[in-house]
């Protein structure tokens, strides 16, 4: 069965600034959706895919900071919670469902998480660097947090005051 490749819901969609709900059956429906997940985030370019950045709201989210270069890093996160964060670090970081735009985020340097796979099972994964900082963010996403939050109020005006734009030029 080939994967579904899902369109990225964009900024200004409202399901992106709500929290998702817990998934509760761990079948071969979920198994299909994580599989479409990852062809859609490969195909967007991304290193990470929340499920309400293409529409639907589950508390889960795929990774894979490799980029398809070693699946040993794919990662799936069903219903996660941060359970320990050391250190900060500032990078620049962008979105898919903010194209075009990248902003310094202050974020922690090492973050493990709490998460149950594709099954049900429950695991603890410590990510460092680029994968703390995917964890982060996809875990806000699911939080119905965007990472302009993370900026200062200015900033954030002045990146929504350039999206109104890009829309107004039909390039959304």
């Amino acid at each position: 069965m080939t994967a579904m490749i899902y369109p990225i819901v964009k900024f200004g969609d409202l399901i992106l600034e709500r929290p998702t709900e817990l998934v509760e059956m761990f079948d071969d429906e979920l198994r299909k959706l994580i599989d479409d997940m990852f062809a859609s985030m490969y195909a967007a370019h991304g290193i990470g895919l929340a499920a309400n950045q293409i529409g639907i709201s589950k508390r889960l989210a795929v990774m894979d900071p490799s980029f398809q270069e070693d699946p040993a890093q794919k990662l799936v996160l069903v219903n996660p919670e941060v359970i320990q964060t050391e250190g900060r670090v500032t990078q620049e970081e962008g979105c898919l469902s903010i194209p075009g735009i990248r902003e310094k985020i202050s974020r922690p340097r090492r973050v493990t998480v709490r998460a149950q796979d594709a099954r049900g099972n429950w695991c603890e994964k410590t990510g460092e660097d680029l994968l703390a900082r995917a964890l982060m963010h996809e875990i806000d996403h699911l939080d119905g947090m965007l990472f302009i939050r993370h900026v200062s109020a200015l900033k954030r005006d002045l990146i929504k005051r350039k999206i109104k734009k890009i829309k107004r030029n039909g390039q959304w």
